[in-house]
């Protein structure tokens, strides 16, 4: 049997097994194959299971298909790391329509085994506010001992009944091993840029964090960052993947809920030099830096202003952090 045989008879088993135990059956857990209710509100997003229709069975389940073309990789109406527009030809790729969830990466890590780096070296950046504290740039993160992807906030969480959310506390290593499990990779930056921005404009894809009535349609901050999140997007942390409408490509949560990594290692400009930095997370150490995108539920206009297709951060590429995760592509 080759690998992607072996993939699929293990991660079908696993999900037997899995389903079996009711490990996944608390929160619709239906197995593959079987017919999922479309994402795209929040009754939907809240009764999926986390796995797409055929996981296990399909190498491109839960995935869309993007048609190659050209387009501008970058903006003029952000910060100073968006800029130059860079023209860019990208050939045809499939990606996946959410980002990873919980139940999908407990499903690799069931069949392989895997340990994530928050794990083997257990803490992750988590966002905390103390009310008592000075409020300076980045003093909301805190590496906390014990935080990972089983425990997205540190001892005392887990991720019971949430296997539809983002798998996060993920490094790029991990993201990276889950990729391969599945035969996949990572996007680079203008990939995840094509399928973000979906054929418009940069105006026009900014524009979609709202609708015409100025109802959010993506899960990021509302209100005085960092201390008060009005929740009008219907919550004030992390969101199960899927419940807010589709872009033209029909992908879901691009901008906001959680950062995603990229393969691309991070310059300042797409063209080089010094960038705006005030927003990126306090360095640690000299570890190389990989480029994030998407922004998360922490972005706030009055702060962060990155819940945009063409918005760009650094990680340090082993740094778990609470509001980053991924999705993977494939030829």
């Amino acid at each position: 049997m080759n690998r992607r045989g072996l993939w699929v008879a293990g991660a079908a088993l696993i999900a037997a097994v899995l389903a079996g135990a009711g490990i996944w059956a608390a929160d619709g857990y239906s197995p593959a194959g079987s017919e999922l209710a479309p994402l795209g509100d929040r009754s939907r997003c809240a009764a999926y299971s986390g796995l797409p229709q055929a996981w296990g069975e399909d190498r491109h389940a839960g995935m869309a298909r993007i048609a190659g073309g050209d387009f501008g990789l970058g903006s003029q109406r952000g910060y100073g790391e968006e800029r130059p527009v860079v023209r860019a030809h990208i050939a045809g790729f499939w990606i996946d329509r959410t980002e990873v969830t919980n139940a999908q990466f407990q499903s690799f890590v069931q069949a392989t085994g895997y340990i994530t780096e928050a794990e083997r070296h257990p803490s992750a950046a988590v966002f905390r506010v103390d009310p008592n504290s000075a409020l300076t740039p980045g003093s909301w993160w805190h590496l906390v001992e014990g935080a990972d992807w089983r425990h997205p906030q540190g001892p005392g969480s887990d991720i019971a009944g949430r296997g539809h959310e983002p798998v996060v506390d993920v490094t790029y290593a991990d993201a990276q091993a889950y990729a391969r499990w599945l035969g996949h990779r990572l996007p680079d930056e203008a990939q995840w840029e094509y399928a973000a921005k979906a054929g418009r404009g940069d105006a026009e894809a900014d524009r979609a964090l709202r609708d015409a009535q100025g109802r959010p349609q993506a899960n990021f901050w509302q209100g005085a960052f960092p201390l008060q999140d009005r929740g009008e997007d219907g919550f004030t942390g992390l969101a199960p993947v899927g419940c807010y409408a589709a872009n033209p490509n029909g992908l879901q949560d691009m901008v906001g809920n959680v950062w995603e990594w990229t393969s691309d290692i991070y310059q300042d400009h797409h063209g080089g030099g010094l960038a705006e930095s005030q927003t990126v997370m306090p360095v640690r150490s000299g570890a190389p830096r990989r480029v994030i995108k998407g922004g998360s539920y922490l972005c706030s206009l009055d702060y962060c202003a990155r819940a945009r297709a063409s918005s760009r951060q650094a990680e340090e590429f082993d740094l778990p952090a609470a509001h980053l995760g991924f999705r993977t592509i494939s030829d």
